[in-house]
């Protein structure tokens, strides 16, 4: 049996945690159809918060103000979400000093690994380490071109792309386009640009839409979740 592949717009923010939750369960949902579906995966710009400013902010506050929630729900909903990273095998280390940072340059960074035409992925899960396991601002030029670094990309190239301000109006457009599109919270993963899967979704029910979605595409009249 040949693989199917995939198209896979994967839309998301850096500091999103049910981004990197989505993310780890799309790929353990990839490994266990592994012969089954190929993918081509392509990580698309979404802010949560494109007023943040330079620093950040506290992140008990900010979800205070944003949603309403007490200092207490919000230490609950983050051990949640710890214990939901843990089982994708991501250790995420929020805290009630933890803060919430402007994330378009690692947007811009992100677009650049993209059309490098390798490296995009490796770098996704750096900088989401940076942020979510190291507690690193991803917005700083010297986190940015470490992440950079350990996704095995050029450093030096990174820090022009950064300080240079290159690909802001690209991922502007970018941003622009999915929301357009409809794509209003994330993460968003879209497939063969037509079927979406909303949320931070467990490897099994991206193993269960995939197989779906890789069955209607050879047209044998199977259903996907459509976008």
């Amino acid at each position: 049996m040949t693989a199917k592949t995939l198209r896979i717009d994967f839309v998301s923010d850096i500091a999103c945690p049910w981004c990197v939750i989505g993310l780890g369960g799309l790929e353990e949902a990839l490994r266990r159809l592994d012969g089954e579906v190929e993918a081509e995966i392509h990580f698309q710009p979404f802010e949560l918060n494109p007023e943040m400013p330079d620093g950040g902010e506290n992140i008990v506050e900010h979800i205070g103000k944003k949603y309403g929630s007490t200092p207490e729900q919000s230490a609950q909903n983050r051990a949640m979400i710890k214990a939901r990273a843990a089982e994708v095998g991501f250790t995420m280390n929020m805290s009630d000093a933890s803060r919430i940072y402007n994330t378009f340059d690692a947007h811009r960074l992100l677009h650049w690994a993209g059309l490098a035409g390798g490296g995009q992925q490796a770098l996704k899960h750096a900088l989401f380490e940076a942020y979510f396991t190291e507690g690193k601002d991803p917005g700083d030029v010297d986190t940015l071109v470490e992440a950079a670094e350990a996704a095995g990309l050029d450093p030096w190239a990174a820090r022009e792309v950064v300080v240079e301000n290159r690909y802001a109006a690209e991922v502007r457009a970018a941003e622009g386009e999915w929301r357009r599109a409809g794509i209003t919270a994330v993460p968003s993963v879209i497939v063969n640009q037509k079927y979406l899967i909303q949320g931070g979704q467990p490897p099994e029910a991206f193993e269960e839409a995939l197989r779906n979605i890789a069955a209607a595409e050879d047209g044998d009249g199977a259903e996907g979740p459509e976008a």
